[in-house]
């Protein structure tokens, strides 16, 4: 197994650290707008085989000849929306927020499957980027959305410090049915 030294800015988020053991061992992940693939490397290492989807060719490339990443193109918001080839056991998002995927994200994911989910909220304007309201959740946004449609395991909201001052907002809900 390939062992990935990461930087700090590199490193994968706390949350997703501390929820993605809850998705089934080896299962297939969504790591939906994915970057440069701090969590989709990470999670290839624990074993998952991850679809990773972004639409920076330039970034995906950095996952070239990594096993267990499977690693996609796609215009996450383009005119027509995106059609997933997958249903999954996990889905990752970690600061993207684009609000017509949000409930396609409940469709695509399996019986007991688990999303994990995190992005900037209202508040963040006074900390840096984003600072547009179209890219900032508001109050309870993320927990509004999928406690009709998932079982919340866990939802917080406000300030983080690292790796640097944000407002986020994070959910991790499982699908029941």
């Amino acid at each position: 197994m390939i062992k990935l030294s990461l930087n700090t800015q590199d490193a994968p988020s706390s949350w997703i650290l501390k929820f993605a053991p809850l998705i089934k061992n080896q299962g297939l992940v969504l790591d939906l707008a994915c970057g440069s693939g701090r969590h989709a490397k990470w999670l290839a290492q624990q074993g998952y085989q991850v679809n990773a989807i972004d639409r920076d060719p330039t970034a995906l490339a950095q996952m070239e000849g990594i096993g267990n990443i499977h690693a996609q193109l796609m215009d996450l918001e383009a005119a027509t929306p995106p059609i997933f080839e997958h249903n999954y056991d996990g889905i990752i998002v970690s600061r993207y927020l684009h609000r017509p995927l949000l409930t396609t994200l409940v469709k695509i994911l399996n019986p007991n499957g688990i999303l994990i989910y995190e992005t900037f909220m209202q508040g963040n304007e006074r900390l840096g980027k984003p600072s547009n309201p179209d890219f900032l959740l508001k109050p309870d946004e993320l927990l509004n959305t999928y406690s009709p449609l998932l079982k919340v395991l866990a939802f917080e909201q406000g300030e983080v410090m690292a790796p640097r001052p944000a407002m986020l907002q994070r959910i991790c809900a499982q699908k029941t049915t």
